[in-house]
């Protein structure tokens, strides 16, 4: 790796780290680079999930207010999470590598209806006594899960199917279902990287790089994010969610 190559990988983590704080799908910059610069797919993709999970939890720290009495629901979808994880790395390791090309749009589309429509399915539902509440119910529980498998395969929008899913089923503003997102994503960032780092080839150069920018990105993305009004937040969900529609129907790899 050169310099300026490096120089590159660093500058993409930074970005990385901070769309992940805001909204999440930073793989989506930081995963094309890596393998621009000649790395393989699966050695960048694994790469790339052990450097982004430090900034993950330095964009976590960041939302600490907002994080305040959500403890217990964040051990209860925490342990969800590192399940899910867990099943999603050893899928990565086990299936062939485009198995999820057909589904991922399909999930960050479906993400973006709930981020959108989500309040007022809410309230649909909550006039047929069934709306969101502030407990981790078994459908929250549920759907945690399956996005920790989803995020352990790929990562790539797990935040934005987290934040689509909380929408709808969490009875609290949207920061602090984002504070709560970013613990959630961090931990199967983690999960997954220590999975990589045991079983499979890592490009150390490439995933420290990544996580020296992402702990910065998470720092930057923390001051962001936590400014940002309610609309606005949304709208930036919709906005990076369709981009990375887009960018996996045009180039999956």
């Amino acid at each position: 790796m050169s310099f300026w190559q490096g120089l590159l990988v660093l500058v993409a983590g930074v970005w990385a780290g901070t769309i992940n704080t805001v909204v999440g799908s930073g793989t989506l910059v930081s995963f094309p680079v890596l393998v621009s610069i000649g790395i393989p797919p699966v050695t960048a993709n694994v790469s790339n999930t052990v450097g982004l999970f430090p900034g993950s939890f330095v964009g976590a720290y960041g939302y600490r207010r907002e994080l305040a009495g959500q403890r217990q629901r964040a051990t209860w979808l925490g342990a969800a999470s590192l399940l899910g994880a867990v099943g999603g790395a050893i899928l990565l390791l086990t299936l062939p590598a485009d198995a999820f090309d057909a589904i991922v749009p399909v999930l960050i589309v479906l993400a973006l209806l709930l981020v959108v429509f989500g309040k007022r399915l809410t309230g649909w539902l909550a006039s047929r006594g069934r709306g969101a509440t502030e407990r981790v119910t078994p459908t929250l529980w549920l759907v945690t899960l399956f996005t920790g498998v989803y995020g352990g395969y790929f990562g790539a929008a797990q935040g934005i199917l987290l934040m689509g899913f909380l929408g709808l089923l969490l009875a609290e503003s949207l920061q602090r279902q984002n504070a709560l997102k970013n613990v959630l994503a961090g931990l199967v960032n983690f999960v997954a990287a220590v999975v990589f780092t045991l079983t499979t080839h890592i490009d150390w150069a490439a995933a420290g790089l990544i996580a020296l920018g992402s702990i910065v990105g998470g720092l930057v993305g923390a001051t962001i994010g936590r400014r940002l009004p309610p609309t606005v937040l949304r709208a930036t969900i919709v906005v990076i969610g369709l981009v990375a529609v887009v960018k996996l129907i045009v180039d999956p790899s």
